[in-house]
């Protein structure tokens, strides 16, 4: 299982007038296995950031980062943790299954292996039925399913998200997070995920927290004790999130 614990991280930028672009401040999160945290904020807040220093792409400048009790700096296990990234980043030279096996080649997996868990998650995603077609022959909806698939094929236990699916329009977004919900769920993963939008972290998230402009700096953390499924529609949503965005 994945647990993620974030130390008074700090992170700032250069520029080119060799000044420092101070980007967060002094963030604490703590994420428990098998949950579902949204970080909201402003544009500029440092979501991005702060999701890419916990996914060890960035190096903090203060503090640390620790994924299951282990400092990002030591941590080995990166194949259980998994990014999708606001655009879905397929490769048009190779079909949806192909796209799909990327991580695994890269990981040296049997091509048996690669073959079985690819046609797996593709029916895990509802485009079992589509692995041969290249994403220019995709909808929007399904490049997206596509790179859930990618992500998901690893078999991971951390899931990472920064704004996927906020390209789509509201009927294969409301989609994408029921299938978001329902794997995480199947998967006993932990996701964290990025959104400006208050109504998605809302419907997804079991704990939202609010980052203040920059620095980003963590403003307040809010527990969402809704039942799942929750209806975008449904007033208790609606008011959760009118909430959020009177705080932001």
């Amino acid at each position: 299982m994945a647990t993620v614990r974030v130390q008074n991280v700090s992170k700032w930028f250069p520029r080119r007038d060799g000044e420092s672009l101070h980007v967060l401040q002094n963030i604490e999160l703590d994420v428990p296995e098998k949950t579902i945290v949204a970080i909201v904020g402003e544009s500029g807040s440092g979501k991005s950031t702060l999701l890419n220093i916990i996914a060890g792409l960035v190096k903090p400048d203060r503090g640390c980062v620790l994924l299951n009790g282990v400092k990002s700096s030591e941590f080995t296990d990166w194949r259980s943790m998994t990014y999708m990234f606001q655009d879905d980043r397929l490769l048009p030279w190779r079909t949806a299954a192909a796209n799909v096996a990327f991580g695994l080649e890269a990981a040296h997996v049997s091509r048996a292996e690669r073959k079985q868990r690819v046609a797996e998650t593709l029916a895990l995603v509802g485009l079992s039925d589509f692995a041969d077609l290249y994403p220019h022959e995709l909808s929007g909806g399904m490049r997206s399913r596509v790179a859930l698939a990618r992500s998901l094929v690893t078999r991971p236990t951390l899931l990472l998200m920064d704004e996927p699916f906020s390209k789509l329009d509201p009927t294969i977004r409301a989609q994408m997070h029921a299938e978001v919900l329902r794997i995480a769920s199947l998967m006993a993963m932990t996701v964290i995920f990025v959104t400006h939008d208050p109504e998605e972290a809302v419907v997804l998230a079991n704990k939202v927290v609010l980052l203040n402009p920059r620095p980003g700096r963590v403003r307040e953390t809010r527990t969402i004790d809704l039942p799942y499924p929750r209806d975008p529609s449904a007033p208790e949503v609606n008011e959760q999130a009118r909430a959020l965005r009177r705080s932001l």
